[in-house]
Formats: structure tokens, sequence, C-alpha cells
């Protein structure tokens, strides 16, 4: 049996949420265990050895790397949510959507200033929800060493928005199309 890549244990489903859109489905990467282990394994490889003192994740997929992540590297983990799901005060930040705009929020006191950060996500598509979770990041002091994912989008252009940034960017597998 030749041994299975992150990319084997992703099922993709046609015309999800719309008409058009292959939804590229990282649940069955999820509930595989070796899948899993070798997802977190490899978004952990590139910065093992290196100081990270806080892996950001971005709501909701982002959570269940983004902690596995922060394990592996004995490190914190800080979530970025959707509006309303914080309960302290926090800072926010408005992304532009397909159609209209989202905002995410981070705890003001999430972490110190010169904090060393990783943020995790499950897939890169046009790059707003991580521009915005960078930008929170930034607003706290942070300094992100690196954006990891398990999916690219490639013709979303995502990866170009970050790296025009000045973003490292780290990702597993990628897919054509929406």
């Amino acid at each position: 049996m030749q041994n299975k890549t992150v990319r084997d244990y992703i099922r993709t489903i046609p015309d999800f949420p719309h008409e058009g859109i292959l939804f590229r489905d990282v649940t069955t990467l999820f509930a595989d265990a070796r899948g899993m282990r070798l997802c977190v394994d490899q978004l952990v490889a590139p910065f093992t050895g290196e100081k990270i003192d806080v892996v950001a994740g971005l709501e909701a997929r982002g959570f269940i790397l983004g902690g596995a992540v922060a394990h592996q590297l004995g490190s914190g983990f800080v979530p970025i949510r959707k509006k309303g799901k914080l309960p302290a005060a926090t800072h926010e930040q408005e992304y532009a959507l397909e159609y209209g705009t989202a905002t995410v929020e981070v705890h003001r006191d999430a972490l110190q200033p010169g904090a060393r950060v990783l943020m995790v996500d499950d897939l890169l598509a046009t790059g707003g929800t991580a521009k915005a979770g960078i930008a929170l990041l930034e607003r706290l002091g942070a300094e992100i060493i690196g954006c990891a994912f398990v999916v690219d989008l490639p013709d979303l252009g995502g990866r170009a928005v970050l790296e025009d940034m000045g973003m490292p960017i780290h990702t597993l597998c990628d897919f054509d199309g929406k």
C-alpha cells in the first residue's frame, strides 16, 4: 500500500456552499488518526526549533489545528474569532467577503508585545481572513514568524496577498479551482 499524503485525506464536495464551488473538506482529514497526525507533524516541521510563543488559530478549523500545533511546539494558543464570540475587551478587524464583509476579533490582552506568533488555518483562499488576523496580531505588537495552512487554493491569490505583506507561507497541498 502506497503512503497517503495529506491531500489524499481531503474530500471534495461539488457545489457547496454555492453552485460551481468545489469545497475542500478537511473534516475527513481530521477524522482519521493517521491523517491528523501527518497533518500536524507537517505543519509543525518547518518551525521545530524556532522560538514560538503563541500559535494563533483562525475560526473555526484553525482552532482544531492551532491547538494541536501549539501543543507540539510547546507554545500558547490564541483564538481569532468571529465578532461577538470573545467575552473580554477586543480589537476587531473587518475584511471583505464575496458578498459583503465580516469581522474577526482577538482579546486585547491575548499576547505580550514582541511575542513570536505562528498563525494557522485550514485553507488559504483569497487571503482576506488571514490578512485580517495578521492585522489584529500586529496591532497587539506580535512578531509574526509565519502562516501555516493545510490547503492553498492558488487560483484565488491568497498566497500572493500574504507574501506582498512580507509573510512567510507554509502550505501542505494545493488544489486548482475555487
